[in-house]
């Protein structure tokens, strides 16, 4: 990653990042967030994940040695697109690069570089695994990845100590809790004490509010107390089997 595209200062316009693991609803989410955002008077522009675009154009999955200019590549993108001071909706960011290059290459040495950038952001989501896996061609490992990308994800913020919003739901719900993780750093609170909002949609948001933490072993990454465990949690009063 080169020495501009490593600067950690943060863009114009502020960033929200959205990382998950594959087949989470991480490109669906950024595009609904982002119309969302607009939906209440906020200009938002949605940076794509440039991986995609890359496996694409070369018809195979990147190389060790490509993984660093792929992270350099994304961030640039996401710099650009701040430049106009709208509010940047990422498909990912350098962090995921530098997790797939730990899980694929066991090469560890872009966390660094892609978590100063990472603070750049004024929100961090990650998408949780409660949606069904699906395929999608040369960007698809398998379900099986899926567990620990997020175990890597959740343990490179928490050694960074990079605050994080964990999004479940599927369609208007999903993106209802997306909106609650992010509307205090981006203003959407005071938007709706000023008015801008009608009070069926801050109902809808606070309905798709951050997940519960519930006590026990999560069977996807083992962590205590994961969200994970919202998606299988037995109904109230009724002992997990």
């Amino acid at each position: 990653m080169s020495r501009s595209t490593a600067s950690a200062e943060a863009p114009t316009g502020p960033v929200v990042a959205v990382l998950g693991a594959e087949s989470t609803g991480k490109t669906t989410l950024t595009h609904a967030l982002a119309l969302a955002l607009r939906a209440r008077g906020r200009a938002a522009v949605v940076v794509g994940e440039y991986l995609r675009e890359f496996c694409d154009a070369h018809g195979r999955t990147p190389r060790a040695d490509e993984q660093s200019g792929i992270a350099a590549e994304q961030w640039r993108r996401i710099e650009a697109s701040a430049r106009g001071g709208a509010i940047v909706v990422a498909d990912t960011t350098p962090l995921m690069i530098a997790v797939y290059s730990e899980l694929v290459f066991g090469d560890r040495s872009l966390y660094d570089a892609a978590l100063r950038l990472q603070r750049a952001c004024v929100c961090t989501l990650l998408t949780g695994l409660d949606l069904p896996w699906r395929p999608d061609g040369l960007q698809r490992d398998g379900p099986h990845v899926r567990a620990p990308v997020d175990t890597l994800l959740r343990d490179a913020l928490e050694r960074a100590a990079l605050p994080h919003a964990v999004v479940y739901g599927e369609g208007e719900a999903r993106t209802a809790a997306a909106l609650a993780a992010v509307a205090g750093a981006l203003g959407l609170d005071r938007d709706r004490e000023a008015g801008a909002g009608r009070d069926d949609d801050a109902a809808s948001v606070q309905a798709g509010a951050r997940p519960q933490r519930l006590t026990g072993r999560c069977r996807e990454c083992l962590v205590p107390g994961c969200e994970h465990l919202q998606a299988t949690a037995p109904p109230a009063g009724q002992s997990p089997a």
